[in-house]
């Protein structure tokens, strides 16, 4: 089968595509996407995203609670998360991290007991997390390295840090996302990154419905306007664009430790 995008992070369950969700979801394979994983960000959305993948066969999904709204955690909570991570379309746990930008948000103590909390459900559950980090590089790579330790691996999402920093997780094994971001004008450091990074640790991503690529940069956001992030990222690589998809394709399986190539297209049937 012909190597197809894996978008790796997307919010498909997010109200701007109440209107036209399976529309969008449904025309994914015709812009050469194969499987998208929807990442809960909120507790309360946690049944929406697993009714989602159990609607669609090329969607899957990761359980989890952002750090923007883990003040209203529990742990009775975190045994809903640890129970729903037995979904057979749960594929990650996530996306959790740390978040610094706003100063109206959840405490940083608050902040990392849950993040640490739900590290220790992907610990028992063996699931691999996927790790946002927002103006909180140091604390989260400190809390990253330990995790390391303790077996569990996963992908930065949308990673925005130093050369450095990249160096730091790749070595440990972690993929690092990358979306429409690397075709902003001012993405230097990222396109830095993207350049010393192996390939084999690069996964695609959209973030959908935000941080849609150039020219849409903007605009609402959805995973067929990945073939944008593609292209930069080949030229970048000096690859061709079909060996990016086919290798980061590979990569998502192994993160997500799923079948490739996919049994299951965007848009088409189990088979």
């Amino acid at each position: 089968m012909k190597p197809m995008i894996f978008d790796t992070h997307a919010h498909y369950d997010d109200p701007r595509y109440d209107g036209d969700r399976d529309e969008v979801l449904n025309n994914l394979a015709t812009h050469g996407v194969g499987r998208v994983v929807d990442i809960c960000a909120a507790f309360r959305d946690l049944e929406k995203i697993l009714s989602l993948a159990e609607r669609y066969p090329f969607v899957y999904a990761a359980v989890g609670v952002h750090p923007s709204e883990v003040g209203g955690l529990n742990d009775e909570k975190i045994d809903c998360i640890r129970q729903a991570a037995a979904h057979p379309k749960v594929v990650a746990i996530g996306e959790i991290g740390l978040d610094y930008h706003y100063d109206d948000g959840p405490s940083r103590d608050v902040q990392k007991t849950w993040f640490l909390k739900q590290l220790d459900v992907a610990k028992e559950t063996g699931l691999p997390v996927v790790i946002h980090s927002r103006d909180a590089s140091k604390d989260t790579l400190d809390i990253m390295r330990k995790a390391h330790e303790n077996g569990i691996t996963g992908v930065i999402h949308c990673f925005s840090g130093s050369v450095e920093t990249a160096e730091e997780y790749l070595k440990m094994g972690y993929f690092l996302g990358i979306g429409g971001v690397l075709t902003f004008k001012n993405s230097k450091t990222l396109r830095g990154v993207v350049r010393i990074a192996p390939i084999e640790q690069l996964v695609l991503e959209t973030d959908c419905p935000y941080l849609a690529p150039e020219p849409h940069r903007g605009e609402r956001n959805d995973s067929r306007l990945l073939p944008s992030v593609v292209s930069a990222l080949a030229q970048i690589k000096g690859m061709d664009e079909a060996e990016v998809i086919a290798v980061t394709e590979k990569n998502a399986c192994a993160l997500y430790r799923l079948k490739e190539p996919a049994t299951t297209p965007a848009g088409g049937r189990h088979v």
